[in-house]
């Protein structure tokens, strides 16, 4: 559109200084002849602009003269609120891109000072991580127009356990945690919490639910992290691993080297080998570390505890037997 073009000439002109016709056109993608009509526009709307003539010349405006912030879409708007400030670990930085964005919230159109704050309330950022990476978060423009529109939300998701059903939501927050997103809703049963990458076959429909009067979307989240937390204890087991096994382990979990005195070798038939080392590694829980270790086969030897050890003895054994 010519008002998004002329707004670009504007900041072109602010970040340069002096800039060819030339070289606006190219970077605009359109005709000289369509930016020196763009510049009669603006000199026509009272911009303070200039043509300076010869080799070095160009346009250039007033010395000191600045536009006023320029509109932005809905789409823009969006993207800048998603890197808003709590997504800073540093809280000085945190602190000081908090009053920037403030600054630029203050300067844009009332209408659109309000759009802003509704969508800040419905966006909360939590750096500190999981250990999940790599997700698919393709579908998360959907999902993110649905929570700032308060239009109800048609998915299928898949559990933790494989299990995929569809689910009717109303979308009342993204949280971004590390590098996955999750969706915080209210459905039939009660408050849940989607993780993005989980979702398929979205679709917002155009059915408007009415957002809860006090849902604090960061409160939410750390009450519900905290019950996460006390509900899915981490599992710890000494194992017996190659040097191979024990790269692997680092790029899974957390692990340091075991101390033999204070980790007793459970069995004593379990002896030392030659360039393998004792670690001590810990799971999200024991779901987790069984997947792991078996993954690992032939390289690992769990030292303790003794029911998990006996536990994946009893598996390899039916999987032989199944064979």
């Amino acid at each position: 559109m010519k008002s998004d073009r002329l707004l670009s000439v504007l900041l072109l002109l602010q970040a340069k200084g002096r800039v060819t016709e030339r070289e606006l056109a190219e970077r605009l993608e359109v005709s000289q002849r369509t930016v020196h009509r763009d510049m009669e526009a603006l000199s026509a709307a009272r911009v303070p602009l200039s043509a300076v003539r010869g080799s070095r010349g160009g346009w250039e405006l007033e010395k000191g003269w600045r536009t006023q912030v320029p509109g932005l879409n809905d789409g823009e708007l969006r993207a800048l609120l998603m890197a808003q400030p709590r997504a800073l670990g540093h809280s000085r930085l945190a602190a000081a891109a908090e009053s920037a964005l403030n600054k630029l919230m203050a300067a844009l159109p009332v209408p659109m000072q309000a759009q802003a704050a509704a969508m800040r309330q419905r966006l909360h950022v939590d750096p500190t991580g999981w250990r999940g990476t790599g997700d698919d978060v393709s579908m998360l423009a959907v999902v993110q127009e649905a929570v700032a529109d308060d239009r109800r939300l048609a998915f299928d998701y898949t559990r933790a356990d494989g299990q995929t059903g569809p689910r009717t939501v109303d979308p009342l927050g993204l949280v971004a945690k590390g590098l996955s997103w999750y969706l915080v809703a209210r459905g039939t049963s009660g408050m849940r919490t989607y993780r993005v990458s989980r979702m398929q076959s979205i679709t917002a429909l155009a059915t408007k639910f009415e957002r809860p009067a006090q849902f604090d979307l960061a409160a939410y989240w750390k009450n519900s992290t905290a019950q996460f937390s006390e509900q899915h204890k981490n599992f710890t087991a000494t194992l017996f691993v190659t040097a191979a096994a024990a790269q692997r382990l680092s790029e899974w979990g957390v692990t340091e080297e075991a101390n033999p005195s204070s980790s007793p070798i459970e069995p004593a038939g379990i002896p030392p080998r030659e360039g393998w080392k004792m670690l001590t590694a810990t799971f999200v829980n024991e779901a987790e570390a069984q997947f792991i270790v078996q993954g690992l086969g032939s390289s690992v030897r769990v030292v303790a505890p003794t029911d998990f050890r006996q536990k994946l003895q009893v598996e390899a054994a039916a999987v032989v037997s199944a064979a």
